[in-house]
């Protein structure tokens, strides 16, 4: 079980020598958290046993698969007098619930029972992942991320020695990475890291010339930029791949019934704000509920719920549009656009406010 604290980030393109940097007080701060799903899962399992010895009530049932839902009818208004949510199980049992989180994944069995409009669409991209090593152990403690026209390709520090590797690509070129021998694989991945024939020269010219007026303006602006490491290893039985795309439900919340994770929204991985969209879903949802229960509503209470949609939608929709517009905007080798943007992020890492500012947006849960 792996997991890695992040002193910085190094973002930068294949198409110009932009980059963007971002940490905190000078590296002495923790930016981010790598952390395996089973490091997760393992907590997750011990609070749980902690939890039950002191509320033999609590049921984990494993090995149980739900095959459909009976919601109440939305019509009925008096929250304490709709029926309750029933849950029929593969095994044949059947539960009543006061409320159903569905934590069930993009092809969410309970958002399709709700009727729920949902909104996406498919990127055209696979993400492949792997677990790397490196040549040497080293502190690790950089993200990195290298966007090019075909899609990102981000290095998460794992160990001293070992990165987990999330790979932006076409699908052919996803399955064939997939069937490269490990000396093919690695050779492609340094080359996709380091490569320098993509680079526009007009581009180059016109951000040269940005960087020195900016660097005269504003000296303390510009930030060192740091090498990325060397890949030697793959792990053989970590390759995978994924394929990528947006979805978005426009509701989170019915009669007895919440969505929260990916069964809500999907996003691109290019941010690494999947799973901490999901997380906080967790936590407005908690405390809502908590508020419910004070005031001595049914936790079914619609009106609560309701509140849950509304403070979670506030801040997923416009995390949502700006990780789909940065994959768009990146997307491309169109010079005009290139321009543009290695301006906007060169702009970007001379202004420490706006740093601060996307640092704090991406760390916060809700």
């Amino acid at each position: 079980m792996r997991k890695k604290k992040v002193r910085r980030m190094q973002v930068w393109e294949a198409c110009s020598d932009a980059m963007i940097s971002f940490d905190k007080n000078a590296m002495t701060e923790d930016l981010a958290y790598i952390v395996e799903n089973d490091v997760i899962l393992t907590g997750i399992t011990r609070r749980l046993e902690a939890f039950q010895q002191d509320n033999p009530s609590l049921q984990v049932m494993h090995g149980a698969k739900v095959e459909r839902y009976e919601l109440p009818q939305p019509h009925l208004r008096d929250d304490f007098q709709k029926p309750l949510t029933v849950l029929h199980l593969d095994n044949g049992k059947s539960i009543k619930a006061r409320l159903v989180i569905g934590a069930d994944g993009m092809n969410s069995l309970l958002r399709k029972t709700m009727q729920v409009k949902y909104v996406e669409w498919d990127y055209n991209q696979m993400a492949v992942v792997a677990t790397l090593s490196f040549s040497e152990a080293t502190e690790n403690n950089v993200a990195w991320q290298r966007f090019t026209p075909t899609g990102p390709i981000a290095l998460l520090p794992l160990t001293e020695d070992m990165s987990s590797l999330v790979w932006t690509t076409t699908p052919d070129n996803a399955k064939a990475l997939l069937r490269a021998t490990e000396e093919t694989f690695i050779d492609s991945l340094n080359a996709a890291l380091w490569d320098d024939s993509q680079k526009d020269g007009f581009t180059k010219r016109a951000l040269d010339t940005f960087s020195s007026a900016l660097s005269f303006i504003k000296p303390e602006g510009s930030t060192f930029r740091q090498l990325p490491p060397h890949i030697v290893g793959v792990d053989k039985k970590s390759r995978a791949a994924f394929p990528l795309g947006l979805g978005h439900a426009v509701d989170y919340v019915a009669t007895r019934a919440a969505l929260i994770g990916d069964a809500a929204h999907r996003v691109h991985p290019l941010a690494g704000q999947g799973v901490n969209l999901g997380f906080g879903d967790v936590v407005c949802l908690r405390d809502v509920l908590s508020r419910s229960r004070q005031d001595g509503c049914d936790l079914g209470d619609l009106a609560h719920l309701l509140e849950y949609e509304t403070l979670r939608q506030r801040h997923v929709i416009p995390t949502m549009a700006v990780v789909d517009g940065l994959n768009r905007l990146y997307g491309t080798s169109f010079s005009p656009l290139v321009l543009l943007r290695s301006l906007g992020l060169r702009a970007s890492d001379a202004c420490k406010p706006i740093k601060d500012y996307i640092v704090a947006h991406g760390s916060k849960a809700t």
